[in-house]
């Protein structure tokens, strides 16, 4: 609600550098995490590739993988994000095997 940007514990050495950027997080009040946010308002991706991944309670993706876009609107972020519930995590290898698989890179 404060919208508060925590500090990072640590740093990214040449974001530039990156083609392809696997971003995992929980859901958190169906939004980003707020450490996220921090991250994506640090680093440029421009020109790279954003995955994102999510756990979540309920709310499935919540319209994060929109708010990554607009954080970084220089990169391609995938819109075929994968999510889980938590009840399911137990099935999460398969699941993710398959999306893996599914994206092509």
């Amino acid at each position: 609600q404060e919208n508060a940007r925590p500090e990072l514990a640590s740093t990214l050495d040449n974001p530039g550098d990156y083609g392809v950027v696997f971003i995992g997080y929980p859901i958190w009040n169906a939004d980003l995490p707020m450490p996220l946010y921090t991250f994506l308002e640090t680093y440029d991706f421009s020109g790279a590739t954003i995955v994102p991944f999510t756990v979540h309670g309920g709310s499935g993706l919540a319209g994060t993988p929109e708010i990554i876009q607009e954080l970084q609107p220089g990169a391609d972020v995938v819109t075929g994000a994968f999510s889980i519930s938590r009840s399911n995590v137990s099935s999460a290898p398969e699941e993710v095997s398959a999306w893996l698989g599914e994206l092509g890179l």
